[in-house]
């Protein structure tokens, strides 16, 4: 019995250690492969880069789906959208392009506030999800922290 507790210890002690290094602050430390903002989602990573368009076209909004250890995931049959908030909503349909990025475009603002929901369903599977701040600064965010 002292034995399989000390089994439950360790093992929860392992999967902390595991969850801790890939929250979203460790993650903001990590430089990521396609220059965007990388998520934990699920088993995944997900790697949210938005390319702003000029005045009279949609943005580019791209996802690199890896492991945890950054070897890319197939997307091929995945589906997904990108759920832009950004003075307003917008919902940008992501298709399969290459291996393991996921592709889309449309029209929303992109201003340090955008958040992003990132949704991705890899063939057969259910989807996972995540939440992305891309445009957001830690200066911006320390800075806001002072005005309340």
């Amino acid at each position: 019995m002292k034995l399989l507790k000390l089994f439950v210890v360790a093992l929860s002690i392992g999967a902390a250690g595991v969850a801790a290094a890939h929250s979203n602050d460790y993650l903001d430390t990590v430089q990521a492969p396609n220059g965007g903002q990388l998520r934990m989602a699920g088993g995944y990573h997900y790697e949210l880069v938005i390319k702003p368009a000029g005045k009279d076209s949609a943005n580019e909004v791209l996802v690199y789906v890896t492991d945890h250890a950054g070897k890319e995931i197939s997307v091929a049959g995945a589906t997904g959208t990108a759920t832009i908030l950004s003075n307003g909503k917008a919902t940008v349909q992501l298709k399969p392009e290459g291996k393991n990025l996921m592709k889309g475009a449309g029209n929303f603002a992109t201003s340090p506030n955008l958040k992003a929901v990132v949704s991705i369903g890899l063939a057969g599977q259910q989807p996972e999800q995540a939440r992305f701040t891309p445009f957001a600064t830690k200066l911006a965010e320390s800075d806001h922290m002072h005005h309340h």
